[in-house]
């Protein structure tokens, strides 16, 4: 595998806690597989069977679910050093209930669950690690679906785009070692946050708008700065 996304594996929580010199042993011994998609690719459709967790190498992803008449609606994003369908491969049929699309051209490693799950005739040290890690990310998943669910619950557009942002900015904070702890980049575009939100994209802009005028935040394209933490905070009050 090219070196570049070894570096990116070290970024990823699967792989927390394991030595960088132990990745290509432990994924050659869980039969991991690389594969590249296009832009507006599909890596996985709604109902079809899933057996492997999937880690963006270079690139990223959307996980999107489609009514009857095929609108869709986007559940999360996934980019590079991230997983995802790790929920799915732990269920007792593996249906996945969404569908995966690349939002650009894409590296995607595959990890098949049984060779997760199960320790190897070795004992190695670092395939129990990758156990331990994958029972953490479902944790940690769990905590995202709760989040999504708040968000769809809210009903003001400011108290929607204040929690969001406010948690990009957690999640930012917690994977970067920048001294700017305010300022970050997020993945979706306008049209895609909108949608993210289930909320117009004008009514969306013109918040943001307001927003910045008062002075709570400021931003440029895809990179968002939090100017009055206390005062985005009170919006959720």
């Amino acid at each position: 595998m090219n070196i570049k996304f070894l570096d990116v594996l070290r970024l990823c929580p699967l792989f927390a806690q394991i030595q960088q010199e132990d990745y290509p042993h432990l994924l050659s011994c869980v039969n991991a597989m690389h594969k590249q998609y296009g832009s507006d690719e599909y890596l996985w459709l709604n109902e079809d069977k899933v057996t492997s967790l999937g880690i963006v190498l270079s690139g990223s992803l959307e996980i999107i679910k489609e009514n009857a008449a095929g609108q869709k609606h986007i559940i999360d994003f996934v980019s590079a050093g991230q997983i995802f369908g790790e929920g799915i491969i732990c269920t007792k049929d593996k249906i996945s209930p969404v569908s995966v699309l690349s939002r650009e051209d894409s590296h995607i490693l595959f990890l098949p669950f049984d060779k997760v799950i199960r320790p190897c005739g070795h004992s190695c040290g670092f395939h129990h690690q990758l156990t331990q890690n994958m029972i953490t990310i479902l944790g940690e998943k769990n905590k995202m679906l709760s989040r999504k669910i708040e968000l769809l619950a809210l009903k003001g557009m400011r108290e929607k785009l204040a929690t969001y942002l406010l948690y990009e900015q957690v999640r930012f904070q917690n994977n970067s070692s920048s001294k700017d702890t305010f300022s970050f980049s997020i993945t979706p575009n306008r049209n895609e946050l909108a949608d993210y939100l289930n909320v117009s994209r004008s009514s969306m802009c013109r918040e943001l708008s307001r927003m910045k005028d008062e002075g709570l935040i400021d931003y440029y394209q895809n990179t968002f700065k939090i100017l009055e933490p206390d005062a985005l905070k009170n919006i959720l009050n």
